[in-house]
């Protein structure tokens, strides 16, 4: 099972602007939230960690985890209400949020809320805000600190400097996850918030250096970068009609962990992390991942596809 950790939340999208206010077309979404029913579409096993408001929004999230067949024994029930976002499009489709959050259930999962974890619990996500808003930053790490070598951690940065401004903080942050985490993904807008002056295979050969196996870099339409120990290896991206690219990259991130476990590669032996993925296949991966993006591409907001909608 994966065990997705982090925030969910209604992103709001402006449709028509009248004499006496706007028309908004809400939708349920978040990274975490979108990584765990994008893994869900694609058959695997997966459940979201994260504080959820007692009010009717946080009721309709969880409602929507199970049609989705996403576990919600992990939800955090609590008073606090429900981050939303307002998402502008530009001219190419690309989102700009504007985050109303402060005090919302999903920052506010504390130490205290932790779970003992399963042994069915075979790989965890962290990603997005939910790395740099307290209390929830610092509980995740310990989650995060607790469990690795023992179960594959995955790494989203997804950087939202509206929602934390301070750059000085995401690069602290995801540095400390990073220590623990087996697969590092992040994009090219990712690198120029936390490095804008980082050459991609410098980072890369540190982080491995440091112990995670795999680093994945995507480029939007350029398709991803992926590095290990055994060296690196690109594919292009697949032309799509965008409607926008909201949760393409949360698309991506679900297909990617998908095709790992698929193809045996989140059950290190016990205590090792150690991932070998010959470049043919790594090659295959990254395909997948990048054509699953592409396809959510196609659709209004975090809209992903099933697995019978992508080959292998």
């Amino acid at each position: 099972m994966f065990l997705v950790c982090g925030e969910a939340l209604y992103d709001l999208f402006v449709e028509e602007e009248t004499p006496t206010g706007l028309r908004i077309d809400a939708r349920i979404g978040g990274s975490p939230f979108n990584v765990a029913v994008g893994l869900a579409r694609l058959g695997r096993s997966a459940a979201l960690l994260t504080g959820v408001s007692n009010d009717a929004l946080g009721d309709r999230l969880a409602a929507a985890l199970e049609s989705e067949g996403v576990e919600t024994r992990f939800l955090v029930r609590m008073k606090n209400p429900t981050t939303l976002a307002v998402v502008a499009l530009g001219p190419e489709g690309e989102p700009r949020y504007t985050f109303y959050g402060e005090g919302a259930a999903d920052r506010s999962l504390a130490r205290e809320h932790l779970p003992e974890l399963p042994g069915s619990v075979s790989c965890l996500h962290f990603g997005s805000f939910s790395l740099v808003v307290d209390p929830t930053a610092g509980a995740l790490l310990e989650l995060a600190e607790r469990e690795r070598g023992g179960r594959f951690i995955s790494l989203d940065p997804n950087v939202r400097a509206n929602v934390e401004p301070d750059l000085a903080r995401w690069r602290r942050e995801v540095e400390r996850f990073a220590r623990s985490a087996d697969l590092v993904k992040l994009s090219e807008e990712d690198l120029a918030h936390l490095d804008p002056t980082a050459d991609p295979d410098r980072l890369a050969e540190a982080w491995l250096e440091r112990g995670t196996r795999i680093v994945v870099l995507t480029r939007g339409a350029g398709g991803a970068v992926w590095w290990t120990p055994n060296g690196r290896v690109e594919h292009p991206g697949f032309a799509a009609e965008v409607v926008d690219t909201v949760g393409a990259g949360d698309a991506f991130q679900a297909a990617l962990l998908c095709g790992l476990d698929e193809a045996g590669h989140l059950r290190p032996a016990r205590g090792a992390r150690a991932v070998t993925v010959a470049e043919p296949e790594a090659r295959r991966l990254l395909a997948f991942a990048c054509g699953a993006a592409a396809r959510s591409c196609t659709r209004r907001g975090a809209d992903f596809p099933r697995r019978a909608e992508l080959p292998g």
